[in-house]
Protein backbone atom coordinates (compact mmCIF):
# COMPACT_ATOMS: atom_id res chain seq x y z
CA UNK A 1 0.00 0.00 0.00
CA UNK A 2 2.92 2.38 0.69
CA UNK A 3 4.12 1.84 -2.86
CA UNK A 4 1.20 3.79 -4.31
CA UNK A 5 2.23 7.07 -5.92
CA UNK A 6 1.28 10.34 -4.30
CA UNK A 7 -1.11 11.05 -7.16
CA UNK A 8 -2.80 7.67 -6.77
CA UNK A 9 -3.21 8.23 -3.03
CA UNK A 10 -4.66 11.69 -3.59
CA UNK A 11 -7.08 10.32 -6.16
CA UNK A 12 -8.17 7.77 -3.52
CA UNK A 13 -8.70 10.63 -1.06
CA UNK A 14 -10.66 12.49 -3.71
CA UNK A 15 -12.91 9.48 -4.23
CA UNK A 16 -13.72 9.31 -0.51
CA UNK A 17 -10.97 7.17 1.04
CA UNK A 18 -9.89 9.91 3.43
CA UNK A 19 -7.66 7.51 5.39
CA UNK A 20 -5.10 7.68 2.57
CA UNK A 21 -4.44 11.32 3.49
CA UNK A 22 -2.57 9.96 6.52
CA UNK A 23 -0.06 8.24 4.24
CA UNK A 24 0.46 11.47 2.31
CA UNK A 25 0.92 13.29 5.59
CA UNK A 26 3.60 10.85 6.72
CA UNK A 27 5.40 11.13 3.39
CA UNK A 28 5.42 14.92 3.17
CA UNK A 29 5.14 16.45 6.64
CA UNK A 30 8.91 16.93 7.03
CA UNK A 31 9.30 18.46 3.59
CA UNK A 32 6.46 20.90 4.21
CA UNK A 33 7.72 21.68 7.70
CA UNK A 34 11.13 22.49 6.21
CA UNK A 35 9.52 24.83 3.67
CA UNK A 36 7.57 26.71 6.32
CA UNK A 37 10.50 26.81 8.72
CA UNK A 38 12.75 28.26 6.02
CA UNK A 39 10.14 30.93 5.33
CA UNK A 40 9.34 31.97 8.92
CA UNK A 41 11.85 30.30 11.29
CA UNK A 42 9.18 29.53 13.85
CA UNK A 43 8.82 25.90 14.95
CA UNK A 44 5.29 26.04 16.35
CA UNK A 45 3.96 28.11 13.47
CA UNK A 46 5.56 25.78 10.93
CA UNK A 47 3.93 22.75 12.56
CA UNK A 48 0.54 24.49 12.51
CA UNK A 49 0.90 25.49 8.88
CA UNK A 50 1.75 21.89 7.89
CA UNK A 51 -1.53 20.80 9.51
CA UNK A 52 -3.34 23.56 7.62
CA UNK A 53 -1.97 22.24 4.32
CA UNK A 54 -3.52 18.82 4.88
CA UNK A 55 -6.80 20.34 6.05
CA UNK A 56 -6.90 22.44 2.90
CA UNK A 57 -5.94 19.43 0.75
CA UNK A 58 -8.97 17.65 2.17
CA UNK A 59 -11.20 20.68 1.62
CA UNK A 60 -10.03 21.19 -1.97
CA UNK A 61 -9.50 17.54 -2.95
CA UNK A 62 -11.96 18.05 -5.79
CA UNK A 63 -9.42 20.33 -7.54
CA UNK A 64 -6.85 17.54 -7.86
CA UNK A 65 -6.94 15.81 -11.24
CA UNK A 66 -5.10 12.98 -12.91
CA UNK A 67 -3.11 15.58 -14.86
CA UNK A 68 -2.01 17.33 -11.64
CA UNK A 69 1.54 17.05 -10.36
CA UNK A 70 0.97 16.22 -6.69
CA UNK A 71 4.12 17.92 -5.36
CA UNK A 72 3.39 21.13 -7.27
CA UNK A 73 -0.25 21.05 -6.15
CA UNK A 74 0.76 20.48 -2.52
CA UNK A 75 3.35 23.27 -2.54
CA UNK A 76 0.91 25.62 -4.22
CA UNK A 77 -1.44 25.02 -1.29
CA UNK A 78 1.47 25.49 1.14
CA UNK A 79 2.48 28.72 -0.54
CA UNK A 80 -1.08 30.03 -0.35
CA UNK A 81 -1.34 29.10 3.32
CA UNK A 82 1.93 30.85 4.08
CA UNK A 83 0.79 33.95 2.20
CA UNK A 84 -2.65 33.90 3.84
CA UNK A 85 -1.15 33.55 7.30
CA UNK A 86 1.12 36.56 6.93
CA UNK A 87 -1.52 38.62 5.16
CA UNK A 88 -4.02 37.83 7.91
CA UNK A 89 -1.58 38.70 10.67
CA UNK A 90 -0.22 41.75 8.84
CA UNK A 91 3.36 40.76 9.25
CA UNK A 92 5.72 39.77 6.52
CA UNK A 93 8.75 38.78 8.50
CA UNK A 94 10.87 36.19 6.79
CA UNK A 95 13.89 35.05 8.70
CA UNK A 96 15.86 32.11 7.51
CA UNK A 97 18.52 29.79 8.72
CA UNK A 98 20.53 27.96 6.15
CA UNK A 99 21.99 25.39 8.49
CA UNK A 100 21.12 22.51 6.15
CA UNK A 101 23.67 23.91 3.71
CA UNK A 102 26.31 23.45 6.42
CA UNK A 103 25.24 19.82 6.85
CA UNK A 104 25.90 19.16 3.17
CA UNK A 105 29.45 20.42 3.39
CA UNK A 106 32.38 18.28 4.35
CA UNK A 107 32.55 17.72 8.13
CA UNK A 108 36.32 17.28 8.13
CA UNK A 109 37.30 20.92 7.57
CA UNK A 110 39.86 22.49 9.87
CA UNK A 111 38.86 25.15 12.40
CA UNK A 112 39.82 28.09 10.17
CA UNK A 113 37.68 26.79 7.35
CA UNK A 114 34.83 26.21 9.81
CA UNK A 115 35.03 29.79 11.10
CA UNK A 116 35.09 31.12 7.55
CA UNK A 117 32.15 28.93 6.65
CA UNK A 118 30.15 30.17 9.66
CA UNK A 119 30.86 33.76 8.66
CA UNK A 120 29.84 33.07 5.05
CA UNK A 121 26.67 31.32 6.22
CA UNK A 122 25.81 34.29 8.39
CA UNK A 123 26.36 36.67 5.46
CA UNK A 124 24.34 34.40 3.16
CA UNK A 125 21.53 34.27 5.70
CA UNK A 126 21.54 38.08 5.96
CA UNK A 127 21.66 38.44 2.17
CA UNK A 128 18.74 36.04 1.75
CA UNK A 129 16.70 38.03 4.26
CA UNK A 130 17.40 41.26 2.37
CA UNK A 131 15.78 39.89 -0.79
CA UNK A 132 12.08 40.38 -1.48
CA UNK A 133 9.74 37.69 -0.20
CA UNK A 134 9.11 36.50 -3.76
CA UNK A 135 12.80 36.05 -4.53
CA UNK A 136 13.43 34.37 -1.20
CA UNK A 137 10.52 32.02 -1.80
CA UNK A 138 11.75 30.90 -5.21
CA UNK A 139 15.27 30.32 -3.83
CA UNK A 140 13.89 28.26 -0.95
CA UNK A 141 11.79 26.17 -3.34
CA UNK A 142 14.53 25.69 -5.94
CA UNK A 143 17.78 25.52 -3.98
CA UNK A 144 16.81 24.35 -0.49
CA UNK A 145 13.68 22.27 -1.12
CA UNK A 146 15.09 21.21 -4.52
CA UNK A 147 11.80 21.30 -6.44
CA UNK A 148 12.02 20.94 -10.20
CA UNK A 149 11.43 24.06 -12.26
CA UNK A 150 8.29 22.51 -13.71
CA UNK A 151 6.96 22.05 -10.17
CA UNK A 152 7.95 25.59 -9.19
CA UNK A 153 6.22 26.88 -12.31
CA UNK A 154 3.06 25.06 -11.30
CA UNK A 155 3.31 26.48 -7.76
CA UNK A 156 3.89 30.04 -8.99
CA UNK A 157 1.42 29.81 -11.86
CA UNK A 158 4.00 30.35 -14.59
CA UNK A 159 5.85 28.28 -17.16
CA UNK A 160 8.87 26.14 -16.39
CA UNK A 161 11.06 28.57 -18.33
CA UNK A 162 9.72 31.55 -16.39
CA UNK A 163 10.38 29.73 -13.10
CA UNK A 164 13.93 28.98 -14.22
CA UNK A 165 14.43 32.64 -15.17
CA UNK A 166 13.02 33.88 -11.86
CA UNK A 167 15.26 31.50 -9.93
CA UNK A 168 18.30 32.57 -11.96
CA UNK A 169 17.55 36.27 -11.38
CA UNK A 170 16.93 35.71 -7.67
CA UNK A 171 20.22 33.81 -7.41
CA UNK A 172 22.05 36.65 -9.18
CA UNK A 173 20.47 39.18 -6.82
CA UNK A 174 21.47 37.03 -3.85
CA UNK A 175 25.02 36.86 -5.17
CA UNK A 176 25.15 40.65 -5.58
CA UNK A 177 23.85 41.30 -2.07
CA UNK A 178 26.18 38.65 -0.63
CA UNK A 179 29.23 40.20 -2.29
CA UNK A 180 28.25 43.66 -1.07
CA UNK A 181 27.87 42.38 2.49
CA UNK A 182 31.11 40.43 2.27
CA UNK A 183 33.06 43.60 1.41
CA UNK A 184 32.00 45.27 4.66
Amino acid sequence: MNTLSDSALMLDVKSGNIGKLGLLYERHKRRLYGFFYQMNKNTALSEDLVQNVFERMLKYKHTFTTESNFIAWMFQIARNINYDHFKKNSKRRYDSDITDINERLNDEKDINEQLELEEDTSILNTALNLLSAEKKEILVLSKIKELKYSEIGAVLGCSEGAARTKAHRALNDLRTVFLQLEKR
